[in-house]
């Protein structure tokens, strides 16, 4: 390499570095330090005091986690929950409570629930409040005082740091890459900064001004396409057909969550879907690696399993008015154990293990038991022991787990090199296409951690485990801002999917845990991975409930006024 390319090079990486470092930063201001604002929808008139309503579905009762908290005799914990339709209908449902619920006098059923009308009388256990609903004027009054999202940190400068970052690893990849790839490699680079501003630009039409979480995604597919354009530059133009239709597939899915009653009028129809893909999935894929998890057509290989992520968790997620039917509860028990079973069928350990810990976060959310969550856990344990004795090359990753200096060239063989290629990186990287782990078989899936540590450094390593956790924090602290309990739990168990599988792949590369096989979020190289990925992002959009951040969150004015509109 002469003076001039080692100067570029060196130059290149520190960019690189700064640019990942500042749009973290940046996302981390935006979407974590910026202070919440709630909508209001109505009030409860509670004696002299008027409690606002922040949710389109709302508990009513006496605990600490009741969104709206009445502490008086005789009414429950949990005594009521009080919904809103997309027309803004409201409906108030008695939860199994000792003292009843009465509207205007009249007795209100369990779960079968009754219309709550602004000025109704409501007695909770022989205690009267009063329902104050608002008028379309005045939510728009009380919507004008709320500050916009990405106010404080400009959306478009973030955005254009990422398009500066990559344009400099194309710089790198042309220091390494071979005379015939460089076209490849820069028409994939240029039409992923296409569709980033594209979308960006689609958002601005829409009046939505937050776009962190597309940054983030954005940047993360960027280290994937990089992945790619270093182990296997020939496929290029496929990766970026792929990654064109999982944005695609991401502004569907968020189109479509906009409107509740539409997403919970086919939860079983998609939850059907689902149990037959993953039967197809058992019959007629083809092994890999020791797990029967691929189907091929025309040409095309993808994961069953990926989908059925997006799939189980639209089919698990409730709104709150359902949430206390048991009948739902022991249904979707139901479903997730007929998903896992289906996965250790076709011995797709690392998946299972995803699928169970999202069941464990999506159950204890739905109905708030640590006695289902311990039945669910003790299970497990009993699964997993049946799984290893029964499956051996599960028995033999867990064998070698923590040993696998003691057999570089057989069990040890992946990890051994993907903890020396992370090493040999150092700080800053050898440069994109520079590194030699690429050439180890699954480098660019199962341990392409390791592969960015080696081309690009530690630090810009630890900024794509950051910019994960970064959207699990914003997840986790949206849940309780959100409309519905559906986006709440949805978002809630996407990030849970998310998590557990960087760090599945993280430590189990570094045999920090047993090697799994589960590819990294967003970077690794495949279709069926990053789609997964793009589809949990509108789950995570949607529950963000900032003014203008999300455009799978309506504003008024874009709700219908009748239930015929809605279900169109």
């Amino acid at each position: 390499m002469s003076e001039m390319a080692a100067s570029a090079l060196l130059f290149s990486k520190y960019v690189l570095i700064i640019l990942s470092l500042a749009m973290m930063l940046r996302c981390l201001r935006s979407m974590l330090s910026e202070s919440y604002e709630p909508e209001v929808w109505a009030y409860i008139r509670c004696g002299n005091t008027r409690i606002p309503v922040h949710h389109w579905e709302n508990t009513i009762g006496s605990a600490a986690s009741a969104d709206i908290r009445i502490e008086r005799q005789k009414v429950r914990r949990i005594h009521a929950v009080l919904t809103r339709s997309d027309r803004g209908v409201w409906h108030i449902q008695d939860v199994f409570s000792k003292g009843g619920v009465w509207i205007n006098g009249q007795s209100v059923r369990n779960l079968g629930g009754a219309t709550v009308h602004n000025g109704d009388v409501i007695n909770l256990g022989g205690n009267v409040v009063t329902f104050l609903d608002i008028t379309n004027k005045q939510y728009q009054s009380s919507q004008s005082k709320r500050t916009n999202a990405g106010k404080s940190v400009a959306p478009s400068v973030t955005l254009l740091e990422l398009t500066v970052f990559q344009i400099f690893l194309v710089v790198q990849h042309m220091l390494f890459c071979a005379e015939e790839e460089l076209p490849p490699i820069a028409l994939s680079f240029m039409t992923l900064i296409l569709l980033e501003w594209c979308c960006f630009v689609l958002m601005k039409l829409i009046d939505r001004s937050g776009f962190e979480i597309e940054t983030i995604a954005f940047y993360l597919t960027t280290l994937g396409l990089s992945v790619a354009a270093s182990s296997t530059p020939e496929d290029l133009y496929k990766q970026t057909v792929l990654i064109a239709v999982s944005v695609i597939l991401f502004l569907i899915s968020g189109w479509w969550l906009r409107n509740l009653k539409r997403c919970t009028a086919v939860r079983f129809a998609v939850a059907a879907a689902a149990l037959a893909l993953m039967a197809v999935n058992v019959v007629a894929s083809e092994e890999v690696l020791g797990a029967k998890n691929w189907l091929s057509f025309w040409g095309y290989s993808f994961q069953p399993s990926e989908f059925v992520k997006y799939a189980f968790i639209y089919a698990g997620s409730s709104t709150l008015d359902r949430l206390y039917r048991r009948r739902n509860l022991y249904g979707f028990i139901v479903f997730s154990a007929a998903c896992v079973v289906a996965l250790a069928l076709i011995g797709d350990f690392g998946t299972a293990l995803i699928f169970f810990t999202s069941f464990l976060v999506m159950s204890f959310m739905r109905s708030g038991s640590i006695a289902t969550v311990f039945l669910a856990v003790s299970g497990a344990l009993l699964a997993g022991f049946l799984a290893v004795s029964v499956k051996p090359y599960i028995a033999q990753r867990f064998a070698s787990w923590g040993h696998v200096w003691e057999d570089v060239y057989n069990t040890g063989y992946q990890q051994t090199r993907a903890m020396s290629a992370a090493a040999s990186g150092g700080l800053f990287g050898k440069g994109a296409g520079a590194g030699w782990l690429k050439d180890v078989i699954a480098a660019n899936t199962d341990m392409v951690f390791a592969l960015i540590c080696e081309e690009q450094g530690l630090i810009i390593g630890i900024c794509a485990v950051l910019a994960v956790l970064t959207l699990g924090f914003f997840a986790f602290r949206s849940a309780s801002h959100c409309r519905s309990a559906f986006y709440g739990i949805a978002a809630c168990t996407a990030m849970s999917m998310l998590l557990v599988q960087l760090a599945l792949n993280v430590f189990g590369s570094l045999d920090i845990l047993p090697f799994t096989g589960v590819t990294f979020p967003f970077v690794s190289r495949g279709g069926s991975s990053l789609m997964s990925c793009w589809l949990l992002m509108s789950f995570i959009k949607s529950a963000d409930n900032r003014r203008g951040a999300s455009f799978a969150v309506r504003n008024i004015r874009e709700i219908p006024e009748n239930d015929e509109e809605a279900a169109e």
